[in-house]
């Protein structure tokens, strides 16, 4: 296990080491203080919402007095059915937001000493977790709109005669998508995978409160929002900012951290999950002035107070 990432928690420095000497006890009470913040790490029944409970020590689970259903500390979140201990759980946490762009799930499987699919599994589960925090966000205030192509890139044959034009439709690839980003200035980031960036206009109609102003480039799709929202737009073959705020660097910034996270760690991500990379972008994107400590936690907290994934349960078993 690599002992050099350090974990900035709870006003002092940890590194993995101090966790795993903490041992599987504390780590399994950091679990019930976060899964049940309210009762001060009393379990609360999922099913019918009772205090009483009988303790089951040989499982680390409980029983509900009033209803009998049984239930753990991980039952019904997005940790349902783990089989990695507690401590591991909290280090692979950790792992995954020191990586200021994302880390690579062979990385992943290697720092946590499990199988690649464990690590890809495991990392996605805490990217959906993490993508809820702005399910139902609408941005306000001063909005940055944009859009970046990623995927499907057809590589030229080696012999120039065998080689194709690639402006021509049927020469493309179909995986090449758009992801779709609106960053609030000094708010949240939301993220959208779509086949043509055009597609964004509707996007923001949705997600955008009445009164915002919105920033964008000069692409054409962009003029029918401006019936909507104030808009400022910025010619980018001119300049990239005035100096006065005219500008869209900071979802520039955002595109930046995702294409380095592609390229960089992943090498290639696939059309079918690019969403979920660039949710995870995103936040730590909107979470780079955070200790790693607090950005441990929040996702810890996220993840106990999500439900079963619907997408990575049973994965592998298709």
């Amino acid at each position: 296990m690599a002992q050099h990432f350090l974990l900035c928690a709870e006003s002092r420095t940890l590194s993995l080491k101090d966790i795993y000497k903490g041992g599987e006890e504390k780590a399994y009470d950091t679990f019930k203080r976060l899964r049940w913040a309210s009762t001060q790490g009393e379990p609360v029944c999922p099913k019918c919402g009772c205090l009483d409970r009988y303790d089951i020590p040989t499982r680390r689970k409980f029983k509900c007095a009033a209803c009998g259903a049984q239930f753990s500390v991980t039952s019904g979140t997005i940790f349902a059915s783990r089989k990695l201990s507690f401590v591991d759980l909290l280090a692979a946490i950790c792992l995954f937001v020191n990586g200021s762009k994302g880390m690579s799930s062979v990385q992943f499987s290697r720092d946590l000493d499990v199988q690649y699919k464990t690590a890809f599994v495991l990392s996605h589960k805490l990217r959906e977790a993490l993508s809820a925090e702005t399910k139902n966000e609408m941005l306000e205030g001063e909005v940055e709109i944009d859009g970046a192509y990623f995927g499907g890139v057809v590589r030229p044959e080696n012999r120039v005669e065998d080689r194709k034009d690639r402006r021509v439709k049927a020469n493309q690839s179909d995986r090449r998508r758009v992801v779709i980003a609106l960053r609030e200035r000094a708010g949240r980031t939301l993220t959208f995978v779509r086949n043509r960036e055009a597609e964004g206009v509707d996007i923001a109609r949705a997600r955008m409160l009445a009164g915002s102003k919105l920033f964008a480039d000069e692409a054409n799709h962009w003029d029918s929002l401006e019936a909507d929202f104030a808009s400022t737009r910025i010619n980018h073959s001119e300049s990239y900012s005035d100096g006065h705020g005219k500008h869209t660097n900071m979802v520039e910034s955002y595109f930046s951290r995702l294409r380095r996270m592609v390229v960089g760690q992943h090498h290639h991500v696939s059309h079918k999950y690019l969403y979920q990379y660039a949710n995870h972008a995103a936040w730590l994107e909107d979470h780079r002035r955070r200790s790693n400590g607090g950005n441990a936690f929040a996702i810890l907290g996220g993840a106990l107070n999500h439900p079963v994934s619907r997408v990575w349960a049973g994965y592998w078993q298709r």
